[in-house]
């Protein structure tokens, strides 16, 4: 049931449901983070590679930047790997936490200039290519970190640079999992190197996952956003903050 709550969410808020496997596993199955990072990773495959599928076919997806992202995103996942094994249980949880709240704060300062622009009546100049793709490299970069470091698919960095490139929120949505995906490819195959993974955990979780992964998309699709991007943005960042939160005062 967990499996297919979080696989939902994840197809549908673009994250692989990651960021939320971490406090389920720590904060209910007391699982030790270090194992919880790579058992995260290992069941949230399973939702990046339906959910993906899912937006592409229903055109959410922006490949071409998704693949700036992705290949910065493979270098982190790789040289982040390592980090987990060298860090305290105390560090881990209160490391996501603070960087759970960081990408928040500046999901939501994003979302406040651009409603600060339009009211003012500013003229908000459009993001040349080199823009997007240096923006891409550099957030891909620090995804893949994050992916492999805290077992989140590092969502929040794509979504925070996608969503100040004013990207479409459907497009933000898709093109995040796909780059999460690849990270998390990655991540989880440098994690059976040097870590531990939980397959009993795995295997009930994913049974869930990949139902709730293909559901997503299709709920996706027949929800029309228009101006509630705004306040999607704004309440999807408090439930970051809200996470982040709970992580450090439980350390």
């Amino acid at each position: 049931m967990i499996g297919f709550i979080i696989g939902l969410i994840g197809s549908l808020l673009g994250g692989g449901g990651g960021f939320y496997f971490i406090p389920v596993l720590t904060l209910i199955f007391s699982v030790p983070p270090q194992i919880a990072v790579a058992t995260s990773l290992a069941a949230t495959l399973p939702i990046g590679i339906v959910g993906s599928f899912g937006h592409y076919r229903n055109g959410n997806i922006d490949v071409r930047l998704g693949f700036a992202f992705a290949a910065a995103g493979i270098l982190g996942a790789l040289s982040g790997a390592g980090i987990t094994s060298l860090m305290t249980t105390g560090q881990l949880k209160i490391s996501f936490g603070v960087y759970s709240i960081l990408m928040a704060l500046l999901m939501i300062l994003s979302n406040w200039k651009e409603k600060k622009a339009q009211a003012n009546g500013t003229v908000i100049h459009a993001i040349s290519a080199f823009q997007k793709i240096s923006r891409g490299s550099f957030f891909g970069f620090l995804s893949g970190i994050i992916t492999a470091t805290f077992g989140t698919s590092g969502t929040a960095p794509i979504q925070t640079a996608l969503f100040s490139m004013r990207t479409p929120i459907k497009l933000v949505v898709g093109t995040s999992l796909m780059v999460s995906t690849v990270n998390t490819f990655s991540a989880t195959g440098a994690h059976f190197l040097v870590g531990d993974i939980d397959l009993t955990l795995v295997y009930f979780l994913t049974a869930g996952t990949i139902i709730g992964a293909a559901l997503g998309p299709r709920l996706l699709a027949g929800i029309k956003i228009g101006r509630s991007e705004g306040p999607i943005r704004f309440w999807y960042a408090i439930g970051m903050i809200a996470f982040g939160v709970i992580m450090i005062i439980t350390h």
